[in-house]
């Protein structure tokens, strides 16, 4: 298994734990977000100092978050992503990747270009680990109602408006 590394990072909606292998990016979970840390066992943090673990991977993610929520547009691809999951979960998150930044879309909306159900779509929605830069927050429910975030509503809705995504 490759070396596993992780570091804090506070945001505007409150601290979050990184976490990243040699390949990418493998988590970005709020503190007490439902599936926290998932995945995450044998993670080297340096808890003593406060200093993240060192990984260029990491300082990317770091670094996208900031420019994310000072209201840039930073593109996902400048972040190397390796979430994992089963390989339709990675389809909806690549599902997800797609959607374009202050736009949203519906879980039926994804269902059918997934070929699948929104219960399917919503779990794998939901157990998403890289929160904000694989961005779940832009999936709505029916008729566009403000449900099911991981990270809690609030969250959700600050996410949207920071967007201007969603009233």
């Amino acid at each position: 298994m490759a070396d596993m590394y992780a570091c804090d990072y506070e945001d505007p909606l409150g601290k979050m734990l990184l976490a990243a292998d040699d390949t990418g990016l493998v988590g970005a979970w709020f503190y007490g977000q439902r599936y926290f840390a998932r995945g995450l066992e044998g993670a080297e943090k340096s808890a003593e100092t406060g200093e993240p673990a060192d990984s260029p991977v990491l300082l990317v993610a770091r670094c996208w978050l900031d420019a994310y929520f000072a209201g840039e547009r930073p593109g996902v691809v400048d972040v190397p992503l390796a979430p994992r999951g089963t390989a339709f979960q990675r389809r909806v998150w690549d599902a997800l990747l797609a959607i374009p930044y202050g736009e949203t879309r519906t879980y039926g909306e994804l269902a059918a270009a997934l070929g699948s159900s929104a219960r399917a779509v919503g779990s794998a929605v939901g157990k998403n680990p890289v929160s904000v830069i694989i961005p779940c927050h832009r999936v709505l429910g029916a008729g566009g109602s403000l449900t099911g975030y991981a990270g809690g509503l609030d969250r959700k809705r600050a996410l949207l408006a920071l967007e201007r995504a969603h009233a």
